[in-house]
């Protein structure tokens, strides 16, 4: 009932409210990523959504985008400026997100929107994180984001399918909310962002 009826038009409405109230803080850092970035404060890319149906997720920017010798962008480590950092221990980057919660390609809750490029990586029981919307925060976002492995984080996303309701989505937003204060499992163990994925072990093994 709630996954069906109640959650889509419940976040329309939070998300909106959110944009509303947060347009001054919205305006403020467009403004600082501005002259910070020198140029576009914001950060696009492709992200697949509900039935792995493709969509642009918004950002604000962290990174410039320095190139070497070859024209190839720097490691992340060293285009990471240090008011991105800011951005992403704080999860303010993520704000712009609201709008495409807005418009229906996400969720207040439910697993976060990867790259494009792991679809074909995924085993079937992990395809099924694609059986909702992404959510701007999720299961796995609250017991470790980046500090835990691929495969954690894709078990609390099907656990988080097969048990959506309004209890457990409260539950996730309290959780967030005093994770961003704590900034806990902003970056994993070996990587300042979260090392690409490739596949699960057995995956990789049989193939």
């Amino acid at each position: 009932m709630y996954a069906k009826f109640i959650k889509r038009p419940l976040d329309f409405v939070l998300s909106l409210c959110a944009i509303m109230v947060l347009s001054p803080l919205l305006i403020i850092l467009t403004i600082i990523g501005l002259m910070v970035m020198k140029g576009n404060p914001f950060f696009t890319q492709e992200r697949p959504g509900k039935d792995e149906k493709i969509f642009k997720l918004i950002k604000f920017r962290t990174m410039t985008c320095e190139k070497d010798e070859n024209g190839e962008l720097l490691p992340d480590e060293k285009r990471l400026t240090k008011y991105g950092k800011f951005l992403r221990s704080t999860s303010l980057d993520e704000l712009p997100e609201l709008i495409n919660i807005l418009i229906g390609d996400m969720s207040v809750i439910g697993p976060r929107p990867l790259l494009v490029k792991y679809l074909p990586l995924y085993s079937d029981e992990q395809k099924q994180r694609h059986l909702v919307r992404p959510g701007l925060t999720g299961l796995a976002q609250v017991n470790g984001r980046n500090a835990v492995s691929w495969e954690e984080k894709f078990e609390y996303d099907v656990e988080y399918v097969h048990n959506i309701t309004f209890l457990n989505d409260l539950k996730i937003l309290f959780k967030t909310v005093a994770a961003v204060f704590a900034r806990e499992g902003i970056t994993s163990e070996t990587s300042v962002t979260m090392e690409e994925f490739k596949g699960t072990e057995k995956e990789t093994v049989n193939v």
